[in-house]
Order: C-alpha cells, then structure tokens, then sequence
C-alpha cells in the first residue's frame, strides 16, 4: 500500500483531534451559557474566556473538511452526500452560533440578549451534536453501494451509532468547557466549574466511551487497545487533579484522554475510511478513496510548510490571551447612543 495516503489519513485524524480539542471548549461553553452561568455578568465572563480564540478554532473544522476533499476524494463525495441534510443543519447551527456572539452585546435589552444567548446554546448544541454524528458514522459505516452512494432515504443515516456519537461528542464538549473555564476564569464561576467538573467528568465521558469500545470490538486488534489505555489514564488524571483543584493538569489530562480515544478509534478503522454496512466488498479504504500520488505529494509539501505556522500562531495567540478572566474584567452593559442628524450636519 501506497505510504501518502496513509500519511494523509493520519493527519486527517490529527487535524480532527486538533477541531475537538480547541473547539471542545468552544462549543461547550456556548450550551453551558444557559447551563451554568447564573446571571448576565457570568455570561459575560464565559463569553470571554473564548472571545479571543473562537473563530481560530473553528478553521480546524475547514481544514479537517479540506484535506479529505483533497486527499480523499470519494470519502468525501460519499459522506458527504450521504449526510447532506444533517450537515446542513449543521452549517446553520455554526452561523447562528457565530451571529449570536457578534450581536448578543450590541444592545442591553434583556430580550436581546436572552435571544442569542438561546442561539449561542442552540448554535453550539447542533455542531457538536452533528459533527459527532457525522464521526461516528464515518467509523461505523453508512448504507453505501459499490458506486459509493447511499442506499435508502434521506433519514438512512439515522442509526444508534449516530445518536452515540452525538452524545459522546456533546458530553466531552461539556467536560472540556468546564475544565477550560476552571482554568481561565476565576472567582466564584471558577470555584462552582471545578466542582461541576468533578462530578459530571465520569458520566460525561462514557458516550465517547462506548464509542471507542464499539470500534475496537468491530474492527480493533491488541495493538489498538494501547492508546484505548492511554485515554484512560488521561481521564483518571484529569478526575483526580480537578479533585486537587489543579486545573491546568485537569485540562492536561482531558487532552490526554482525547488524543488516546480518537487514535484509538482512527487505528481500528485503519485502513478503512467509511465502511458500507451493506458489504464489506465496498468499503472506502486509504487505497480505493485517495487522490493521486502526484496530488498528495503536491498537498504534503504545502503542509509541511503550512501546519507548523498555524501551530505557531495559534499557540502564540493563547499565550497573548492567557490571563483569567474576572467579573471585575467585565465593564457595564451600555448602548451606542445614535448621532443625531443635526449634530451630524454640525460636524
């Protein structure tokens, strides 16, 4: 088998585990806007701590979307179109998402505001609902023929794996948010997130779980079970310094986690790409989906190049922005008070 399109495969996983860790937190704190935060000046302060990183994240998710375009060709073509509709919810899910963090403050009615909060959760709630979906099935397998297309209606991909992708992507976004809020706030939100963490992080993590558990018993070997151990080990980790309010090791410890559960379920996928749960025969796998050799050596110099950039200023972006944020940071609420015609004409 060919080497680039196994390189290419490993950094499509690298470029996923890259989206749910930075954009994990992102999204969690968006659903726990109306979940934990007590008042608007909370609020405030959640919205904060990732005013300045947010849409950063999100470029992971292009990226990850990009490569398997270029890489992976049929892979995308057949998920793609498989999940057309639930993609596209999710796309609205992410405008209303980036709308409401725009506009929630541009006036101080308390209608306004409530409106996009409830946009903000509901925008965030759908992303990672869908982007865990669309994971899960793409390592579990979806109706597709041997042309690659999708078998049976549009709700086809409507599964059990679909729904435990959704919560295990959803549940880690909410353990992951509060980890994150823990860490970059302080005050009593900081004190009332660790202790929410400490609770909910053992019941958070078993959909993602499971889903690691199900891939390994289809299609894993005893070489996989060894980041399955890793994860774990991340996890205990994490529970045991939240515990010892360590929040930056709590943090370190949830990345631990994630990086052993998705390499985990990316090497007992290997070297399929999007199984058919209709035959084994038509199976998209590293070999039968990728691009050209010449194309993909082309995309590996670009990346060489290009991913360590990215690497460097979103690390020198967090490091700028790496101060907690505080009640006493955030300024009173007020509106922009419009500029007279008259005055205008005066000027």
């Amino acid at each position: 088998m060919d080497v680039l399109p196994t390189v290419w495969f490993v950094l499509i996983a690298v470029l996923w585990t890259g989206y749910l860790f930075l954009e994990g937190f992102d999204l969690g704190v968006g659903l726990l806007m109306k979940l934990f935060a007590r008042d608007e000046r909370e609020r405030r302060v959640l919205l904060n701590t990732i005013g300045p990183v947010w849409d950063g994240n999100e470029v992971w998710l292009i990226t990850a979307g990009g490569a398997t375009f270029a890489a992976f060709p049929m892979w995308y073509a057949s998920l793609f179109s498989a999940l057309y509709i639930p993609l596209v919810v999710v796309l609205l899910g992410l405008i209303f998402r980036a709308v409401a963090i725009e506009y929630r403050g541009k006036r101080t009615s308390l209608r306004w505001r409530t409106g996009w909060d409830w946009a903000l959760a509901g925008g965030s709630l759908i992303a990672a609902a869908g982007v865990g979906a669309m994971l899960a099935l793409t390592t579990t397998g979806l109706p597709l023929n041997a042309n690659g297309d999708r078998v049976g209606g549009p709700f086809a991909w409507f599964t059990g794996y679909a729904v435990l992708g959704a919560l295990a992507v959803v549940g880690f976004c909410l353990v992951h948010a509060l980890a994150f809020i823990a860490l970059k706030t302080d005050g009593p939100v900081r004190h009332r997130a660790r202790r929410l963490l400490v609770r909910v992080l053992p019941v958070g993590l078993l959909p993602i779980t499971a889903w690691v558990l199900v891939v390994q018993a289809r299609s894993g070997s005893l070489l996989t079970w060894l980041p399955i151990i890793v994860a774990v080990a991340g996890a205990v980790i994490a529970w045991i310094q939240a515990r010892r309010d360590r929040e930056g090791r709590a943090f370190a410890g949830l990345a631990v986690f994630l990086l052993g559960g998705v390499a985990a379920i990316f090497s007992a996928a290997y070297p399929v790409v999007l199984p058919s749960s209709l035959n084994a025969a038509w199976d998209l796998t590293v070999a039968n989906a990728s691009s050209s050799a010449y194309t993909l050596g082309v995309m590996t110099v670009v990346a060489a190049f290009g991913v360590p950039l990215v690497l460097v200023y979103q690390g020198w972006t967090y490091w700028v922005f790496r101060k907690r944020v505080t009640g006493e940071h955030i300024p009173e609420a007020h509106d922009f008070e419009p500029v007279a015609a008259a005055d205008r004409a005066g000027r």
